[in-house]
């Protein structure tokens, strides 16, 4: 169930009642409908100017416009943790092993990454930009911590499926064999991963979170339209209180 929709439909009803009902409670009815609608609408344009450029909104779209400043703390992080000093010697002396062991010793390589790091990355690019200042008003970095287990969980799998399909694990036992030592390993095997990560686009990034996005941040849409439906029946009754 989307909740973003849910919620910002039950704001465009109460709208609706509020609009078509009379007596003394209309403006209450019609305030809270409308207070409640901006505040979930307004959380909703913000999850959403995270992937999506909108035309005339400065500052959304951060992902694609900084996605090489993301797609570089990927690449770094790969480097440092995915070739260090033992697994090359491990990778150096299993060249003669069969394709299933070099499987497993990828697949092991990949179940270590640090890929928090990779998260951190995101949100420095996210906290780096110009939408920083909307986000901070829907909590900032703390609002997308929810994000970062799945997050983590899903990039392991999409590593899983580039860098163990039978393809790459194919190149990888040709380089091996042809190699003279640890450094030439290292510097083949760093061109495969350098052509599977230029392969990743925005939108691989934005489909890998775009589920997590709706499960975990919906409720910023949610909160959004309570909070702002509280305010603004309390702004009303304060007003009429005060006449």
């Amino acid at each position: 169930m989307n909740k973003s929709l849910v919620s910002n439909f039950v704001a465009v009803v109460v709208v609706t009642v509020g609009y078509l009902m009379s007596g003394p409670y209309q403006e209450y009815v019609l305030n809270t409908g409308l207070f409640a609608l901006s505040g979930g609408i307004t959380n909703w344009l913000a999850i959403h100017m995270l992937f999506e450029r909108v035309p005339g909104l400065y500052g959304s779209g951060v992902v694609q416009l900084r996605f090489e400043d993301f797609k570089e703390g990927i690449r770094n992080l790969i480097m440092e943790q995915f070739f260090n000093r033992g697994d090359l010697e491990a990778f150096f002396h299993g060249a003669g092993q069969s394709s299933e062991r070099l499987g497993e010793q990828i697949q092991g390589t990949i179940d270590s990454l640090d890929l928090e790091k990779a998260f951190d990355s995101l949100m420095d690019v996210i906290m780096g930009s110009s939408f920083a200042g909307m986000l901070g008003m829907l909590g900032g970095r703390d609002a997308l911590n929810p994000l970062k287990s799945p997050f983590v969980e899903r990039m392991r799998e999409y590593f899983s499926e580039q860098f163990t399909n039978d393809e790459f694990q194919s190149r990888v036992e040709g380089a091996m064999k042809n190699a003279l030592d640890e450094e030439s390993i290292r510097k083949t095997v760093s061109e495969l991963i350098e052509q599977r990560l230029n392969q990743m686009t925005p939108k691989m990034v934005k489909d890998i979170v775009q589920e997590m996005i709706h499960k975990h941040l919906g409720w910023l849409v949610v909160w959004g339209c309570a909070f702002g439906g509280l305010i603004g029946l309390v702004v009303t009754i304060v007003n009429n209180w005060s006449v």
